[in-house]
């Protein structure tokens, strides 16, 4: 149990999203569980031990820095796949993926370089809370400072909403966190899977079968929730109807320590523009959502420009214009200089 206090008993009303079908049509449909209000110490020091060491923390460099992280080579065991090592090191399906085109997923082969894309330039806006950047499909969360002072940045792989079951942007708040949520499949989600020759039950009990995993976090949007997932080969991927997953470890390691009230920002933001610590600007860039891309085509390298230029106001630095359009063109993710005369070379071709 989360806290020796007897949990409270949630019901929530929704309009729900899950991988298996659509989203509820009617105020019927609920999601039940267990309340997550407290933390009792022995839990707290865990988490913070466990933390300390996490795969997905960063320390939180000054306002004048956007950039965190770096890009890494490991070598695949015979029984690795291309996504048992992305998890591994916090990374998502698409990422791994553009990362090591032509590596065979599911066979990499022992000895085979994988690269791990845990570059990141940080999103616009307020340091704190939580920040879901959708093109990217990655979570920041920006917990307060520890009794030192001391700032982290943590970052983790999400699955988003498909294209017909967009996940919504704008902000929103925490509203509350469920143990062991039950959920009730809507008639739409029923009805699907008949039509599928797969049979739902009306409840979904806590359990390997529950494709919520052991946490949600509900916002104050009704019927979105972050949740965990019992299929977390798929994190990384639109494959949800609205909701945002994430691997099962990684909802554990943050629904104790995300209280109610705690902000949220949904992006749709696939180009970042970041200062580095040596004083480059570096861009990355995302393939838009499919929703997008025609307005996207139309609007060129308009869109980028202004990220850039937004940046620019901040500080003078000589951009490098046909490297701009290669990295928006690319879109593979990995943050680059594009610094005319980028303090560190280096760091400028090895990205």
């Amino acid at each position: 149990m989360l806290s020796d206090r007897a949990p409270s008993h949630w019901l929530v009303a929704l309009i729900f999203c899950s991988f298996l079908g659509g989203p509820a049509v009617s105020a019927d449909d609920t999601l039940e569980g267990d309340s997550v209000d407290e933390r009792d110490a022995g839990r707290e020091e865990e988490d913070a031990e466990r933390i300390s060491n996490d795969r997905n923390v960063y320390e939180l460099p000054d306002a004048d820095v956007d950039v965190v992280g770096e890009v890494r080579t490991v070598m695949a065991r015979q029984e690795d796949t291309l996504l048992s090592i992305a998890r591994q090191h916090g990374v998502g399906y698409q990422e791994i993926r553009r990362a090591n085109p032509g590596v065979d997923i599911w066979l990499p082969g022992e000895g085979t370089p994988v690269t791990i894309p845990t570059r990141f330039v940080l999103p616009p806006g307020p340091r704190e809370g939580i920040v879901v950047n959708l093109p990217e499909m990655r979570m920041y969360y920006y917990p307060e400072p520890d009794a030192d002072g001391k700032r982290v940045v943590e970052t983790y792989p999400i699955s988003i909403g498909r294209m017909d079951w967009s996940t919504p942007i704008g902000e929103t708040e925490v509203t509350l966190r469920l143990e062991d949520p039950a959920w009730f499949p809507p008639d739409s989600v029923r009805e699907r899977a008949e039509s599928e020759g797969r049979a739902l039950p009306r409840r979904v009990d806590p359990g390997p079968d529950n494709p919520l995993g052991r946490y949600a976090i509900g916002l104050d949007v009704p019927g979105y929730f972050i949740h965990g997932t019992n299929r977390p080969a798929g994190v990384g991927m639109r494959a949800t109807h609205g909701c945002i997953r994430m691997f099962p470890e990684d909802i554990e390691s943050i629904v104790y320590r995300i209280g109610r009230g705690t902000n949220v920002r949904i992006l749709n933001q696939p180009f970042k523009a970041g200062w580095s610590e040596e004083g480059d600007l570096y861009l990355q860039a995302y393939p838009g959502l499919d929703e997008d891309e025609d307005e996207l085509a139309q609007k060129g390298v308009t869109p980028v420009v202004e990220v850039v230029a937004e940046r620019l106001r901040e500080r003078a630095a000589r951009v490098d214009y046909p490297r701009l359009k290669e990295v928006a063109a690319e879109a593979s993710g990995r943050p680059k200089s594009i610094t005319r005369e980028p303090v560190r070379e280096d760091l400028a071709q090895a990205d």
